[in-house]
Formats: structure tokens, sequence, C-alpha cells
């Protein structure tokens, strides 16, 4: 028999969230705003953002990380998806709000993921 789902099982896609939107923020946010004509924009953050043009230098090694997070996260909500919730009315609903944030915050984390990626590693041969 499975465990109840509690707040540990949000865990992993919340870090796998925070992961990806790095990626997003290192690879997609520049693209974007050279796109629009921001340059100077860039040129800024890049600038007066500590830990900015690490992120940039270090992309590949922050892909591999966000994916062993993604990858986690989305093994445990494998694992997790016939637990059952507590028989208490109240608990119930917790838990099945839980289970439908978890698989947001995953789903999102997963989207934001591979428009990095596209952004970070196809774009520009593509595009330009």
């Amino acid at each position: 028999m499975a465990e109840p789902i509690t707040k540990r099982v949000l865990f992993a896609p919340t870090l796998s969230l925070f992961a990806s939107t790095s990626t997003l923020l290192c690879c997609a946010l520049p693209a974007l705003l050279v796109t629009i004509g921001a340059g100077a924009v860039m040129a800024g953050i890049s600038s007066n953002v500590p830990g900015y043009v690490w992120l940039t230098e270090h992309k590949v090694g922050l892909f591999i990380l966000s994916g062993i997070l993604l990858a986690a996260a989305a093994l445990s909500r494998w694992h997790a998806r016939n637990a059952p919730c507590p028989v208490d009315v109240d608990a119930a609903r917790a838990c099945t709000r839980l289970r439908r944030l978890s698989g947001i915050l995953l789903y999102t984390s997963i989207f934001i993921y591979i428009i990095g990626g596209f952004f970070a590693f196809f774009a520009a041969d593509l595009l330009l």
C-alpha cells in the first residue's frame, strides 16, 4: 500500500520549477530582449545582476542539473499517483489540491525547461 500524499511530494516539483526557471533566465531572456531591440536592457541585466554571467557560462551543467531535478520530480509524482488521500473530508480536499498543484508545477517546469533548452542550444542555428 502506498503512503498518503503529503507536502513532501510537492517539494520536488517546486525545486524543479526554480531550476527550470533559471534555464529560462539564462537562455531565453537574452534572446527575447535582443529580439525586441532591448539589447541595452540585457547589457544592464548582465552587468548588474550578481551571478547572471555565471549562469550563462555554465548553461550545460545548469541544464543537466535541471533535467535531473525534473526527472526526480516526475518520478516522485509517478510513485505518488495512487497514494491514498486521508478519509477526513478537509484533509482529502487538501490532498487533492496538493496533487493538482504538484502536477501543474511539474508540467510548467517541463514547459519552461523545453523553452530554455530551445533558446540555449537550437535557436541560434535555426533562426540566424
